[in-house]
């Protein structure tokens, strides 16, 4: 009888997604109450987005990964967490502050956003990203925080590289322009990342100790994919493999912060070096579909990636 009413405490309290007003929190939010949970949703500030939860649903509190007092206001009550944190200097804090809190607080499950190229580095061996060094560095603590915790490795994202950081050229210039070089990558949808962590977090219990390391729909090279581009708008784009420093250039003129360039710029030169030319069933396994592919993805964002008719 006691089992029965625990478990039915733990669907009664909210799940914590940190990180909610980005790609994947979004998604997860949205995902895990329509499967009937409650969610906390942690952003960082209150604005359209923070608002946008709210209406889907959650309870919104705002709050710093790295502030203590607000990660026990974010955390008491609450079962199951997803940790989700954009790339930042702080990073390696945010993660042993709330992995604190939560040990505090005895978590059933912890679910880790990490990154494929961890599963490359080792004790001796990281990348020259900062932010990879972090994550590496965050994997090893979670390990020895005892905490129940899930690890999730995605590769590269389509909408950071193929829609954030190219829509622009394909739209303006019909290429695809990006320093990626002419290695394969096998880029997954942040949607079906999201949805493989509420495969997990809807019932955690198999997964904890786990690692899993999520690909797209296929692993090919940027020529390949441009001619994928061009069968979904209906017009020829071409790959372009753009300078690394000029393209580094560019990010900074848009304001992007120099931890954050620095992290791309070492992702395009892993991808130039065949590091992202990975395929796992990982993604399969945990929600019984394939991955969306490029041709799908481009659809759906067909409107970023086609000229407006005033301009046109």
């Amino acid at each position: 009888m006691r089992n029965d009413m625990t478990m039915k405490s733990t669907h009664d309290s909210p799940i914590l997604v940190a990180g909610a007003a980005g790609d994947i929190g979004h998604h997860l939010t949205a995902m895990l109450l329509a499967k009937g949970h409650k969610v906390r949703a942690l952003v960082r500030r209150e604005d359209e987005r923070a608002e946008g939860l709210r209406q889907l649903g959650a309870e919104v509190v705002e709050g710093d990964l790295t502030d203590l007092a607000s990660m026990h206001r974010a955390i008491e009550g609450c079962a199951r967490i997803y940790f989700g944190m954009s790339v930042s200097a702080a990073y390696l804090e945010a993660t042993v502050n709330v992995a604190a809190v939560a040990r505090h607080y005895g978590v059933e499950a912890f679910v880790n956003m990490s990154q494929m190229t961890v599963t490359q580095m080792s004790i001796t061996e990281t990348t020259p990203s900062p932010q990879h060094k972090l994550h590496w560095l965050a994997e090893q603590a979670l390990a020895w925080s005892g905490l129940p915790v899930v690890t999730v490795r995605p590769t590269v994202f389509l909408e950071s590289f193929f829609l954030r950081l190219a829509a622009a050229g394909v739209r303006d210039s019909d290429e695809l322009a990006l320093p990626l070089g002419n290695s394969k990558t096998s880029p997954i949808s942040a949607v079906d990342v999201a949805r493989a962590v509420s495969a997990i977090l809807d019932d955690p219990a198999s997964h904890i100790g786990h690692v899993y390391n999520l690909t797209g729909f296929e692993s090919a090279d940027l020529d390949h994919y441009a001619r994928v581009f061009s069968e979904a708008l209906g017009r020829t784009i071409r790959y372009r493999n753009v300078p690394l420093s000029g393209w580094t250039d560019s990010l900074r003129e848009f304001g992007l912060p120099t931890h954050l360039v620095n992290h791309l710029a070492v992702m395009a030169e892993l991808h130039a070096q065949g590091r992202y030319d990975r395929m796992t069933d990982d993604l399969f396994k945990l929600i019984g579909k394939t991955p969306t592919s490029m041709y799908d993805f481009v659809k759906l964002h067909a409107a970023e990636f086609t000229p407006s008719e005033a301009t046109a």
